[in-house]
Order: structure tokens, then sequence, then C-alpha cells
């Protein structure tokens, strides 16, 4: 069996934040939105129907975790969460929170204009809240 390896796109776009006990929690690096990426760490994943059944309620619970970590703590009004994969194949899935005044509402954040980078202080900064709220060490 192949082992599993984030994909490079993934890998360039984000920043890990902590691994839960079936993914890894990344964080976009794109200081517009405040956006989880929850990669399953099994290899050759495409699709949430490619997980066995166990691990589609682990990684789901996962999701919820997250979302409702993100929620809490960003104050948002809405929290997005899909799994598209038309661009990066390997499975993912993005969890993102949501405020009238970000800047793609009320739309998508996927394909909205050019991804801004964090400022590298305040990204690790997040991502050490992040890490915190969702009860793993920075």
């Amino acid at each position: 069996m192949d082992a599993f390896r984030l994909d490079p796109t993934l890998e360039r776009d984000t920043v890990f934040v902590c691994a839960m006990p079936r993914c890894d929690v990344l964080l976009m690096d794109d200081a517009r939105f405040v956006w989880l990426i929850l990669v399953p760490r099994l290899p050759g994943l495409t699709e949430l129907f490619d997980l066995e059944p166990g691990d589609q309620s682990a990684v789901m619970r996962e999701a919820a975790i997250a979302a409702r970590t993100l929620k809490s703590l960003t104050g948002a009004e809405k929290i997005n969460i899909g799994a598209l994969g038309n661009i990066v194949r390997q499975l993912h899935i993005h969890i993102v929170a949501r405020k009238e005044s970000d800047a793609a509402w009320p739309g998508p954040v996927w394909g909205f204009g050019a991804r801004e980078p964090y400022v590298p202080r305040f990204r690790e900064g997040m991502r050490l809240k992040l890490a915190e709220a969702l009860g793993a060490p920075g």
C-alpha cells in the first residue's frame, strides 16, 4: 500500500495546524478568509465514498468539531463546508468561516480573486489559536 502524502498544491497553499485522529488540519494561507482544510491521512482517496464506513463517520465527526470550533473562534455567521476536488484530486474538506463583510459574500470563496497570503506573524498567531482551540499542542 502506498504511503500517505499531502498533495503539493495543498502543501504550498496551506500551513499545518494540528493532527486529529483521522485528519490533518491545515489553514489556507489566505488572509481574506479563515479557512481550514481537513485531509484524511489515507493514501489514494479522491471521494468521500472512497473511505470505509467507519472512517467516513470519523472524518465527518472531525469536520463537525473543526467547523464548530471555527464558528466559535471567529464569530462567523455561516460555516461553508465542501469537498470539491476539481483542481486538487486528493480528498480534502474545506471548512470556511463566512461573514457578510467578507470579500466574497454571499458567493463562494472557491475561485474568488487571488489568494492573499497572511503576514507570517499573523498566520502563526492564527495557527496557534486554532491548534489550541482544537485541543492540540502548538
